[in-house]
């Protein structure tokens, strides 16, 4: 009787920290937001860079007003960090301004590597309307669910889009952590790729025909 009291107890412990770890599948894991670091100061674009096609001013398809970046989604290209980063929980709160004929995409780019070239080589979190949370593997980049798939065909997103109508804003939470990237959208967990040949980088926002607005880019370090 004894014996069988100490199992059912170390059964009980086992569940309850099984449970902490994940307490939701399909939610984001806990993270430390005391950490949080705002890459978007809500005033200008210091800390970022651009790569833009044909040389373009990237100031004529970037601005910054009222504490949000607008994006105009013309011509292509993209805004990007000066700092690389690795092992980290990505935070991006963005919306479409408007939807037009092949005019709905973005996406938010992770492990972009040098050189600068539209497109680089990195991971791409698609945000085309209706497929955010597909993976593209872009420029050579690889990992155990793509092998054996066409360049250009992404790790399709899991169930059904999460995203919010046109014009309300979406939660791109992105974690990258060692050679492994998950993907959720406004608190869904929709993608996630593993074995990847590239676990560090710049990080990205694409300029690719949508009109967009972000309100803000955080980031999170993450301790294992």
């Amino acid at each position: 009787m004894k014996s069988a009291v100490i199992l059912f107890c170390l059964a009980l412990v086992l569940t309850k920290n099984t449970f902490a770890q994940n307490p939701d599948a399909d939610s984001p894991p806990a993270h430390t937001p005391e950490n949080e670091v705002a890459l978007f100061n809500g005033k200008d674009f210091s800390g970022f860079t651009f790569c833009m096609a044909k040389n373009a001013d990237p100031l004529q398809t970037w601005s910054v007003t009222n504490g949000v970046i607008h994006c105009t989604g013309t011509p292509v290209g993209y805004l990007r960090t000066t700092q690389v980063y690795s092992n980290y929980f990505l935070t991006v709160i963005w919306r479409f301004v408007k939807i037009a004929p092949k005019a709905d995409n973005t996406g938010v780019l992770v492990h972009i590597q040098d050189p600068d070239k539209i497109w680089p080589q990195c991971i791409q979190v698609q945000g085309k309307h209706d497929r955010q949370g597909d993976l593209f593997l872009m420029e050579g980049a690889e990992s155990k669910e793509h092998k054996g798939m066409d360049k250009n065909t992404p790790v399709p997103m899991r169930g059904q889009s999460a995203e919010h109508q046109v014009g309300e804003w979406n939660k791109s939470e992105t974690i990258c952590r060692h050679n492994q990237v998950e993907s959720f959208i406004n608190d869904k967990f929709v993608n996630e790729t593993t074995e990847c040949t590239l676990n560090s980088g710049y990080i990205g926002i694409q300029s690719e025909g949508g009109e967009i607005e972000i309100k803000s880019i955080i980031f999170t370090p993450l301790k294992y």
